[in-house]
């Protein structure tokens, strides 16, 4: 740590600001779901697009600025081809995708090649991929309620494990990847979890409440692995965030770190159950 940052303590990030940004992000979010869904595609996109721009800075060195505005069009045009055509257009987008970076970057010579093709192909992948299933659940039936109960179930995750981490935290669960991750921090997430998957299972999908229990223990499991994921990433890239877009969180794939993941596991858990 340099000298002119701050030392938040086991928060780890300036908490007041973090929980304002937080806010309103999800006030933003609930209100393109349920005024125009469309807009919330809209949203991912211009997300998605942040996201891009992080990782073709950070991950993918020595990309030049031909290859980091192709990465920036193609993303937003994933999420949006996604909204209108379905599980096809993401999938053909993506494929479509990854020939257009392998041809264009033909054009910057053959020194570092594989290093820029293979990492822009996996930032499309970590990026507008997953978001794109956040938009396939948006167009289903009842998607603006699948979509909340996404984040909520995600967020439950970040704030039951920082509140009991924060406060009971003792026992490091990933000390080499995240060293303010504890064991206190992981049976909070499951609490909390828990409780939001089986009440919205039984108030808002009218459903049996064990299945509530299940998606909310699968998707506690798999956000936590996503912010490992995310955290690994950056260690290897000896940085502490993505960037600086958001106020007490960092960058934007800072913020969507364990929703990309869990927005895949949300897509296929709800179409089983729900």
């Amino acid at each position: 740590m340099t000298s002119h940052q701050t030392d938040y303590g086991r928060a780890g990030r300036n908490l007041p600001a973090a929980t304002v940004v937080g806010i309103a992000l999800l006030v933003t979010v609930v209100a393109s779901l349920f005024i125009e869904v469309r807009f919330f595609a809209i949203l991912v996109a211009f997300a998605a697009m942040l996201a891009i721009r992080e990782l073709s800075k950070s991950l993918v060195v020595g990309l030049s600025d031909r290859m980091s505005i192709l990465l920036q069009i193609l993303a937003p045009t994933m999420v949006i081809t996604t909204s209108l055509t379905g599980v096809e257009g993401l999938v053909s987008s993506f494929v479509a995708s990854a020939l257009l970076v392998l041809t264009v970057r033909l054009a910057d010579g053959q020194e570092a090649y594989v290093h820029h093709v293979t990492r822009s192909i996996f930032a499309l992948a970590y990026a507008p991929l997953l978001a794109g299933f956040a938009v396939l659940m948006s167009t289903q039936e009842n998607g603006a309620w699948k979509v909340l109960a996404f984040i909520l179930l995600t967020a439950a995750t970040d704030f039951g494990g920082y509140v009991a981490g924060a406060i009971f935290g003792k026992h490091s669960m990933a000390a080499n990847i995240s060293p303010k991750k504890s064991w206190e921090g992981f049976a909070g997430a499951l609490v909390l979890q828990l409780v939001v998957g089986i009440t919205l299972w039984i108030f808002i999908f009218d459903q049996p409440w064990w299945e509530g229990a299940i998606v909310g223990f699968a998707m506690m499991l798999t956000a936590t692995i996503g912010d490992l994921i995310e955290s690994m990433i950056k260690r290897d890239l000896g940085i502490k965030d993505m960037g600086s877009f958001l106020p007490g969180h960092g960058g934007v794939m800072d913020r969507l770190d364990s929703l990309v993941i869990n927005a895949f596991v949300a897509w296929l858990l709800f179409g089983f159950f729900l």
